[in-house]
This record gives C-alpha cells, structure tokens and sequence, in this order.
C-alpha cells in the first residue's frame, strides 16, 4: 500500500469509535443460526378511546409507486423484470443499491397500494419460498430491517396475514436480533432497533417483550445522538432527515394502536412518546426549513428525490398523528440559523437562501457527506437558481468520487482539490471544519428606498494542508432583489486577529474556484464583461456580475434523483489574488417596510 493511501486511512480510521471496530469483527466472525420456530401470536391492538382516532393505526407516509407488474421493477430510475428463478432476487446484473430496494418492500404501502394487492400477495410467499434464512442480500440487518417494518404497517392497515407469512416474519426479526449493525451505527442502528420495536409491538409474549425491550433500549440511547437540539438529523442530509422523521411518525402511530399498559416494556414504549413526539416537531420545522419553496429537498450531502417520501406525505402524516410544528417565519425579510446541525435559511422578498456552514456530521458516521462546506442554494418563488449537484449513485466508482466532490458543489474548490477528503462510496479522511460564522439582520431606509437585508459570513480550514495553510472565507449578503457572494483565501495565520468574511489579510495566491451551479433548464447568456443573464428559455430570471474575479461559463452535471443527471449550466468564477466577487440580481416587487 502506497504511503499516502495509508495516511489517509488513518485519517479515516482515527475518528472511528471502538464499538464500531469491534462490532465489525464481531458481525464478521458471529453467524447465527435461522431460529425457525413457529411466530408468538398478535398482540390484541391498544383500546381506542371514542371518540379518539388518533389511537387507531393511522395510514403511513406513501411513497411512489415501484411494482408496475406481477414481476414488473422500478427502482432508483431503473426498471427491471424479476426473473422466475430463485437467483433473481440477487441478479449481481443489478447494483446493490437496487437489489436492496428489491427486497424493502416499501410498495405494500406506496401510492395506490390497494390496487396491486393482488400483486402484493404474490410477492410476498415467493420471497420466503425463494430466500431462505440467513441467505443473500435480502437478509441483510438494513434491508431486513425495513421489510420487517413494511409488512407490519401493511397487516396493520388491514392487508390479511397469512400463518406461513407471520411465521418467516418472525424469523426475521430473531435474525436481525443478531446481526444488529453495531460496526455502522447510525440510520442503520436506529432502523434495526425501530424494527425490534415494531415486531414487538405486534406479536404478544415473552419472546416479543423482550424484541420490544431491546429496541427501546437503542432508541433511548440513540434518539438525543441522532436528532439535534434544533431538530435536524445527524448526518446533515436532508433525505436522510426525511428518513428518519418518518421512523419516528412510524414509531408514535405503533406506540399508540398497539401499546397498552400490559407489561412493563409498554409501559416503557407509552413513556417514550412525548420524547418521540417531541423531536418529531422538531424534525417537522427542520424539514420546513430545509425544503425549497418549490417543495423539493435541498442537495446538501446525500440526498435525491424519490427516496424518502415527500415533504407533503409526512406533513399528512405529522398531521394525522396531531405532530405540529412552526413554520419557517413568514416575515419579509429573515434568517434561521439551525445551530446544532449547521443550516442558515435566509429569505428577503421572493428570495430563499440555503447555505452549508455545517460539519460533516458525526466525525465517527460521516459516509453519506460531500465536500460542500460552505456551498449554498437559492430560489426566487418557486423557481431553483443556484443548486448543488445531487447524488445518483452509491458504489464505488468516479461517478460516485465526482458526486462527493467540492466540484460538484456551489462553493469554492483549491488547486483541483476536495475541501474534504472523500474517497471510495462512504469514506472521508481529512475533514472541513466551518468557524467564526457572523449573522447580521439589518434594516436601513434611505430617502424613497428601503432597504432590508441579510449579510452572514464563514470559513472553513478544509485546505490547511496546502502551502500557506489557506483557508476559505465566504460571505453572503442577501437583500431585495441582489445577493452577493464575495470569497477570499487567507492565511491561517491570520484568521484569530481578523474578522469573518472579508477581512484584510494575507492572500494566498494559489488557484481556486468558486462553482454557481444553474438549476436544470436554465442558462447563461453573455451580457457584457464579466456578466451574463440567467434564461429559462426566453425569459430573464436573473442577471449575474462577476466584480472580482474571472467569470466563465461551464458545463455540469446535476443529478435530481437516484439513476438520473442532467446537463447544466455552471458559471465558473477563478479568483484572483485569492478573491472573488459575484452579484446575483433579479426584479422584484418594491417593499414598504413599517416604522
């Protein structure tokens, strides 16, 4: 192994926590035998106070629909046949990724699930025939996890359970209970345990009280880890938030149709609401802030569309459940800072800017990050402006490198190189870390001309390896019509005497880029030095004037969802002696602000 592929490893491992080493000899060393005995019989469903509905089982968040026919797939953007035979469940022909989807079985709850019931009920005892325990892909602990979870919400809803059904259903869960995913933690640890809740909530007697009592015991312990005090989950990818809102919604809606006041494990599940309901608010009004006014998720890290479910399914699914939540203040002019994860949302007029002044996530869990720090997105309406690139793919391979990498961000890249050491599918070695972050909201009135606006600044030291330990400064100034966007490198040396954003100071004079990446169907057209008008067909959207810097325009990718990219546009900004400048400007309605 090369000397720099070892230090990098070491970058990696370092940051790792114990239980994850040792838990990874463990799950490789320790497998457990396929206990086939018979299933515990159903727990009888909580009392309903009348009149109370929200004790009954409440429909689950929908997804889109994925089995377009008896045998008929389609998954991350993929359509693919099932064939008859056995193998097919693990066709290597497919990517992981979507085998994985293969054996979720998140259809049984999609959108108009009632009308391939027939399907469904195919499906499921052609699973058991055709994936024996303990075998292949599909009785991996993640997978495992959410099919156990599906096909519960699916009897819960009415679906018929055959005994031969609740039997392998039963298997499964005393599988997954040893092969808990210790070694990654995270989503998958919490989806693990949030299966042991869920069977145990479903099935009656000791064998289901003590599955109910071991998931509980994760949960407490994981909930205040995963979900921050402002609400946002962990690992600071919008989908993943998603995710994990609709675990915990999933978690109340069972807590509540199925746990009585019979044992003390559901004495245990009733005291765990209020926490859970709590954070699910949380969640809720993080969600609401991280959602572009076009209803779409943010492209910070991880996230597509098409995985989660939409923003508008879990807001009818919060609401069913009675989960209320704030939204995003509506004033004209503002600006939220979710501290504990790291997000400013900032908005003035018709305008809503989304901006990374986040870590990566937990240092020990940070598989699902990019190289975004200090990357932003804007909107005007519904109409996207400014994005980030997306995510299409996992795996390995240069696709997946390129999706992670600074350059497929609207920040700044130094000498060609990742503001975070990304490498393989899910691994970061050197890590950004954002500081001195300054908030300002300002009100000014000038004779016939209010003003209102934004200006928030920070800085990152994810290239303090390089000559000159430079870092990176950007500052955002947000008012009616007009954001600037002004960067500089600077020393390190300097950054504990000199304010954040742009402060006088040693450059450093090393190449650098700062990327605008156009949303899809929009372009630029050349209108002048250093300035272009942004299109979507013959309409003007914007106009953009580099001040500073070297503007040029450039070809992207943006990849919207799991197996799809677009071309787009990029302005491309070089920065001179260490600095650039851009103004984004567009029209917008005159304001009269009060005294």
């Amino acid at each position: 192994m090369q000397l720099a592929h070892v230090g990098r490893l070491w970058r990696t491992l370092r940051h790792l926590r114990a239980e994850q080493l040792l838990g990874r000899v463990w799950f490789r060393l320790h497998r457990p035998r396929p206990d086939l005995r018979p299933a515990p019989a159903l727990r009888v469903p909580a009392p309903v106070p009348v009149p109370a509905p929200a004790g009954a089982w409440q429909a689950p968040a929908q997804r889109e629909a994925s089995v377009l026919g008896p045998q008929r797939f389609l998954f991350l953007n993929v359509e693919h046949t099932l064939d008859a035979g056995a193998a097919a469940w693990d066709d290597v022909r497919m990517e992981r990724l979507w085998r994985y989807n293969l054996h979720y079985f998140d259809d049984l709850n999609a959108v108009g699930h009632a009308e391939r019931s027939a399907w469904h009920r195919e499906l499921v005892p052609r699973w058991t025939a055709q994936n024996p325990p303990g075998q292949g892909t599909g009785w991996e602990p993640y997978p495992t996890s959410l099919r156990i979870v599906n096909w519960i919400k699916w009897f819960s809803g009415g679906a018929t359970a055959e005994p031969a059904w609740l039997d392998n259903l039963a298997i499964q869960v005393r599988w997954l209970c040893g092969r808990l995913e210790w070694h990654l933690l995270g989503n998958h640890l919490f989806a693990n345990a949030k299966a042991l809740v869920m069977a145990g909530l479903f099935f009656d007697g000791p064998e289901a009280e003590g599955w109910l009592a071991r998931g509980l015991a994760i949960l407490e312990r994981e909930l205040p880890e995963q979900i921050l005090p402002d609400g946002g989950q962990f690992e600071r990818s919008p989908m993943y938030h998603a995710l994990a809102l609709e675990d915990l919604l999933d978690l109340i809606n069972m807590v509540r149709a199925r746990a009585g006041p019979q044992s003390s494990a559901q004495i245990q599940a009733q005291a765990l609401l209020p926490a859970l309901a709590g954070r699910a608010s949380k969640m809720l009004h993080w969600l609401r802030c991280m959602t572009r006014p076009d209803g779409s998720l943010a492209h910070f890290n991880d996230s597509a569309a098409g995985i989660a479910p939409h923003a508008t399914e879990l807001e009818r699914y919060a609401g069913a459940l009675g989960i209320t939540a704030p939204q995003p203040d509506a004033r004209l002019v503002h600006l939220t800072h979710l501290a504990s994860s790291g997000y400013i949302r900032a908005t003035c007029g018709t305008a809503v800017l989304l901006a990374d002044v986040a870590p990566l996530g937990p240092d020990y869990l940070v598989g699902h990050a990019h190289a975004d720090t200090l990357s932003f997105e804007l909107s005007l309406d519904a109409q996207n402006l400014v994005v980030n690139g997306g995510a299409s793919r996992y795996g390995l391979g240069p696709e997946r490198l390129r999706e992670r990498g600074t350059a497929a961000h609207s920040t700044v890249q130094v000498a060609g190189l990742d503001s975070s050491e990304v490498w393989s599918g899910f691994r970061v070695g050197r890590r950004a870390r954002p500081f001195g972050l300054k908030v300002q909201q300002q009100e000014q009135k000038q004779s016939q001309t209010p003003y209102q606006g934004a200006t928030f600044g920070c800085a990152h030291n994810g290239y303090q390896h390089l000559p000159g330990a430079p870092q990176h400064h950007r500052q955002w100034a947000l008012e009616n019509g007009a954001l600037q966007v002004d960067d500089r490198l600077l020393s390190a040396k300097l950054h504990a005497r000199q304010p954040v954003g742009l402060p006088d100071g040693l450059t450093i004079a090393l190449p650098a880029i700062a990327r605008f990446h156009l949303a899809p169907g929009l372009a630029l057209q050349a209108a002048g030095s250093n300035a272009w008008n942004v299109l979507l067909g013959a309409q003007q959207v914007a106009h953009v004037k580099v001040q500073a810097g070297r503007g040029r325009k450039a070809v992207g990718q943006h990849a919207p969802r799991f197996g799809v990219t677009v071309a787009i546009e990029t302005l491309e900004v070089e920065l001179q002696d260490g600095v650039a400048s851009t103004c984004w400007s567009w029209n917008t309605d005159a304001h009269s602000f009060p005294d």
